[in-house]
């Protein structure tokens, strides 16, 4: 007999929740679980456990929680949220105060209060019945990431200065005072906007960040917080909308929603709906080559959680376009972990069959850097990247609009020059062009390969420090 300890890893919105089990007991709990759950479900039964406990760290901003989800479908567990900062729910849960105590078999788990990067964050140390004193594990949620901390910066300015106080003394006041050989499980990996900067590995210790986490290395709150709001990435426009659903408490589906497919005929009737969006879910190159007038670009990979929280109302039915029909329920999960539950439906057969229907098509034009670099100043270059990604080096003479921004900041840019856009290495500039064609801009065309391509290429590099 052994504890059970697994972690899940979400990739897109960069998110890690954990299954921690006694198999002598037969009991499980589940941190911070996504929407679709069927993940736990599968590794309970695997591990020939029964989730009876659903906890979750802090109320999440960038995804939807699936504690309401996965406590309905695991009949026999309870959902554990913290009380502390004064947080309230919408559903029915258990309050958990700081220095609870919980036993799983032969594990404790001991809840701490970790504010900072919100009022009610809560850590969970984990520690043996046996030696309670002497945690092995501590489960950090947003607070502590490998190589960074969590934002304070996600309820507005008038509440930053407050939370990155408390940030700091959550860092030095409670992780710092861990023996170093105590491993850290955060619940958010590289690519989260809910960290600056955060490493590529999904663990460490409190030893090894101690040494080397810029977070760690102030000795009183003044710079700390200086650090902690300085340059910060912009923040998603969907946080404010995921915090007041996982507050209510997220409607629970049952399973992923049904999406009927359409026949090319009746998919252009519903696409020529304006209460339908329509979303392609191809790759650049597939888009660039052919699609349906209107069509937003989302190319279908895990990150597509995060653009079309960027980009889309959750209200509106969402119609799709695919690589293949049997990529749709794996389509529909990246929608449904940001919110996305209306469909109006998907092109059965794709894009070959509104081909052989004889529909139209429009197309988006495709310039290599060769040729981006050869045509210099008769080209309007776009760079839609994230702030800190263009100060650390662009293309010269190019103009920058963060691609979350772009529609809000389409007038200063020149409708009637031929324009080219680029992002790390196309999946973001293809989306910024399905932007711009959506709004008139008429010869528009991407940089496959786009940054990485033109360092590749050994062509000049601007930076905004050597402007000044």
């Amino acid at each position: 007999m052994a504890l059970i300890f697994e972690s899940i890893q979400t990739d897109g919105i960069a998110q890690v929740s954990y299954l921690l089990g006694d198999d002598a007991e037969g009991t499980a709990a589940v941190f911070d679980p996504r929407p679709d759950v069927d993940c736990y479900l599968q590794l309970a039964r695997e591990k020939q456990v029964s989730i009876t406990h659903i906890f979750e760290t802090h109320i999440h901003v960038d995804f939807v929680s699936g504690a309401r989800e996965l406590c309905t479908r695991a009949e026999s567990a309870k959902i554990y949220l913290s009380h502390e900062g004064g947080a309230r729910y919408g559903f029915e849960h258990e309050g958990v105060a700081d220095g609870d105590v919980f036993e799983l078999g032969s594990a404790l788990i001991t809840a701490r209060h970790t504010p900072g990067h919100s009022p009610e964050h809560m850590a969970y140390l984990l520690s043996e019945k046996d030696h309670p004193e002497a945690p092995w594990g501590v489960l950090t949620g947003d607070s502590l990431f490998v190589s960074s901390a969590g934002r304070p910066d996600l309820l507005g300015r008038s509440r930053e200065k407050e939370l990155a106080e408390q940030l700091f003394h959550t860092l030095h006041d409670f992780y710092l005072k861990l023996d170093d050989g105590v491993i850290i499980y955060p619940t958010h990996a590289q690519g989260s906007p809910c960290g600056e900067d955060i490493g590529d590995r999904l663990r460490s210790t409190i030893g090894y960040e101690r040494r080397f986490n810029a977070f760690l290395q102030f000795d009183n709150a003044e710079s700390f917080i200086k650090h902690a709001l300085a340059g910060a990435s912009p923040i998603p426009t969907y946080y404010p909308l995921m915090k007041t659903l996982n507050t209510k408490g997220p409607m629970v589906l049952g399973n992923l929603p049904p999406v009927r497919g359409l026949p090319p005929k009746f998919f252009q009737e519903a696409a020529q709906d304006h209460n339908n969006v329509l979303i392609d879910t191809r790759m650049m190159l597939a888009f660039g080559g052919g699609h349906i007038k209107g069509a937003l670009s989302i190319g279908g990979l895990p990150i597509l959680s995060i653009w079309a929280g960027w980009l889309l109302d959750p209200g509106q039915p969402i119609l799709l376009v695919l690589e293949s029909d049997d990529t749709l329920e794996a389509i529909v999960r990246y929608f449904v972990r940001t919110g996305y539950t209306k469909f109006a439906g998907y092109l059965v057969g794709g894009m070959k069959a509104w081909n052989n229907a004889g529909l139209p098509l429009e197309s988006v034009g495709q310039k290599t850097v060769h040729e981006v670099q050869a045509a210099g100043k008769e080209l309007q270059i776009l760079d839609v990247r994230a702030p800190a990604e263009w100060k650390d080096g662009h293309i010269p003479n190019a103009r920058h609009v963060f691609l979350g921004e772009l529609r809000e900041h389409l007038g200063a840019l020149d409708k009637d020059k031929p324009t080219a856009v680029y992002c790390d290495s196309g999946y973001r500039a293809s989306i910024a062009t399905s932007i711009l064609q959506q709004h008139g801009f008429g010869n528009v065309c991407n940089i496959p390969g786009s940054w990485q391509a033109w360092k590749n290429a050994g062509f000049p590099v601007e930076r905004e420090s050597e402007k000044k």
